[in-house]
């Protein structure tokens, strides 16, 4: 039985009488490392203990960590180590940084999690780079399309030393954040109801046309409009409410997101058009790492490589054992509970949509968001660089088999 369906035995009433007794974050942290069968008492039992490990003695530091949409139940859908992240430096540092982790949009939503860090309301924060790009446009540098051609190849580039100069370096710079970890997928097209009894597509141009959610990134929308995708800028907590309506025919988002964000009974065919990121990354405001003493960011830097590894591994499961994102499905998913068709496109069709919309074969519609965020990044020549390194793992390598690498020691 997955922690899912133990946590499901618990109402939501109980789980806030639970926190209202320890706090919302030991609570979170108790359930989150839950072996056996779960119950309210043995919850409460678990809350308790952890509570009494972390405030043991005095805290240096207390973190707040504002996650979006996360809670204990959807974080083991979707992959993304947030949990994991802060129970592990709590332990790493023998409770000298405490996480006061805030979840389920309380704090702060995708939109809203990047700013409030650079203000200085949380210290830590999780959501897509895609949605906080508005706040920190030099997260765009992900998102040009069709850079990666798999998911092995973005957790090699978060890996790599190169992405320190890349990636993490401009965005201290520019944006006073510090990429820690992030999940990988990449963005495809999330069908609505009305394409429930329509045959699985299997062409590019079954989606021309068709009216599709947009993030807050803006070179996603650059992709969309050259594949003729219509994008249109919908709030991540409004797209289920536009799908169920049928007030757009599509989101653009990836697999596990539909599963945890309760999306997969308005969805019928989660297309893999794999056409940019889709990264649920965790970052942290670089004033607060910088005011830590220097043991403390080894370990804040430690615990980020630890929650990356474990995100690579139990998100590639999760996709396949959880969310159903597979061919074949397996049985007890939540895309086959809810009828959500997988359709993965033929390589020529993927081939189309590169030749259609990326940086190597359409220069032009990048030049200008190309030579900003060159700029911001001290002249390299982002998209080549990324490109580069996204191709020295093979296309079909299993993301699981990437090797995991300290990154800010080169």
């Amino acid at each position: 039985m997955g922690i899912t369906d133990k946590l499901n035995r618990i109402s939501r009433r109980d789980l806030f009488k639970v926190a209202g007794t320890y706090g919302m974050s030991s609570t979170l942290l108790a359930a989150g490392s839950f072996g056996g069968a779960m119950s309210l008492a043995n919850l409460a039992s678990a809350a308790e203990s952890t509570y009494e490990k972390r405030f043991a003695k005095p805290a240096k530091h207390t973190l707040k960590f504002g996650a979006s949409g996360f809670n204990a139940r959807n974080l083991l859908i979707e992959r993304a180590g947030a949990l994991e992240f802060a129970r592990d430096l709590e332990a790493r540092t023998d409770g000298e940084i405490r996480i006061e982790f805030i979840g389920d949009n309380q704090i702060c939503g995708q939109l809203s999690c990047v700013e409030k860090t650079q203000q200085g309301i949380v210290d830590i924060y999780a959501a897509s780079t895609q949605n906080s790009a508005g706040g920190a446009p030099y997260l765009n540098v992900l998102d040009y399309a069709f850079m990666f051609p798999g998911r092995a190849s973005q957790y090699h580039f978060l890996y790599h030393p190169k992405s320190q100069e890349i990636l993490r370096d401009p965005l201290e710079k520019r944006h006073g954040l510090k990429f820690l970890f992030s999940h990988c997928e990449l963005r495809g097209i999330q069908l609505g109801l009305k394409y429930k009894d329509a045959p699985t597509i299997t062409k590019l141009e079954q989606l021309f046309g068709t009216k599709n959610r947009v993030t807050g990134t803006q070179l996603g929308r650059i992709a969309m409009k050259a594949l003729n995708l219509n994008p249109v800028p919908v709030a991540w907590e409004e797209t289920l409410d536009g799908l169920k309506q049928g007030l757009i025919d599509g989101a653009e988002t990836w697999a596990s997101a539909v599963a945890y964000a309760n999306m997969s009974p308005v969805v019928s065919q989660s297309v893999d058009l794999k056409f940019f990121c889709g990264t649920e990354h965790t970052s942290m405001s670089t004033k607060v790492f910088d005011g830590l003493e220097g043991y403390l960011q080894d370990a804040v830097l430690e615990s980020a490589y630890w929650a990356q590894a474990h995100v690579q591994a139990a998100n590639e499961a999760a996709l396949v054992k959880t969310v159903g994102f597979s061919d074949p499905q397996l049985p007890g998913t939540m895309f086959v509970e809810n009828d959500v068709r997988p359709a993965f496109l033929p390589d020529s069709e993927i081939r189309m949509a590169e030749e259609m919309c990326s940086p190597e074969f359409q220069p032009q519609l990048w030049e200008q968001w190309r030579d900003r965020l060159n700029g911001w990044a001290g002249g390299i020549d982002t998209y080549q660089e990324i490109y580069n390194i996204a191709r020295e793992v093979d296309k079909d390598m299993k993301p699981e088999n990437v090797e995991p690498r300290r990154w800010w020691k080169g």
